[in-house]
């Protein structure tokens, strides 16, 4: 928030926020978010484990300087790369059950990372125009973001990845036919997206991304209480 005011201001999504809106000065917010940052990594350190307080702070990291100071307001690729902050929550956890990282706990990153495009891609960008573009619709307008999206959706990665805890051994059949069937309409979600010119089908593969997203953690948690895991 303290870097982002300036074009905050401008978009009535974030122009009621506490620094834009002047209901807090850059400099107290900035200190807020030093001592708040400092103190989770050394709360997580020393409650939890110092793995886990590393990746912690490199999320902080990354998503600060590479995603919001470097990338943000300079390509509109800034979300598949950049967004890697918001993928690492999965991996801090694991670290924090486990105390090292492992291949399960990239494997939830990847669902999350190749979810990531489509989820955010799908619909029209609500910055005005003159300021840096948040995804592709900025860059090369609506039609554009929409078939990227689409194109993300349909990555055979993105399809892959989501099989990977079965392959793994973290998860059993159920997870594995859930797993693929909440794929498979995903792909046609992505696939009515390419077909339809409208703003529909985009909004309705925005709102099934976030049950799909959901139901697919969902399922790992189900399936384990059932002693799925091999």
């Amino acid at each position: 928030m303290w870097y982002d005011r300036d074009i905050d201001r401008v978009m009535r999504r974030t122009a009621s926020r506490p620094l834009p809106a002047g209901r807090m000065l850059p400099g107290e917010a900035l200190g807020f978010g030093c001592v708040l940052a400092v103190g989770s990594v050394a709360v997580m350190g020393i409650a939890v484990n110092w793995v886990a307080a590393e990746l912690l702070a490199l999320t902080m990291a990354f998503y600060v300087f590479v995603y919001t100071m470097w990338l943000k307001r300079r390509t509109p690729q800034n979300i598949v790369i950049g967004g890697a902050a918001g993928r690492l929550p999965p991996l801090i956890g694991w670290a924090a059950v486990t105390g090292d990282v492992g291949w399960g706990a990239i494997a939830l990153f990847a669902i999350i990372f190749f979810w990531t495009p489509p989820h955010f891609w799908r619909c029209r960008s609500t910055r005005p125009t003159n300021t840096p573009p948040p995804h592709p619709d900025a860059a090369g307008g609506f039609r554009r973001a929409r078939d990227q999206a689409a194109d993300a959706a349909l990555h055979p990665c993105a399809v892959a990845v989501t099989a990977a805890p079965w392959f793994l051994g973290l998860a059993g059949p159920v997870y594995a036919a859930g797993a693929g069937g909440l794929s498979a309409l995903f792909t046609l979600c992505a696939v009515r997206v390419w077909r339809d010119e409208s703003d529909r089908s985009a909004r309705q593969m925005f709102a099934f991304s976030l049950v799909y997203l959901f139901l697919i953690f969902a399922l790992l948690l189900a399936d384990h209480g059932m002693g799925g895991a091999r």
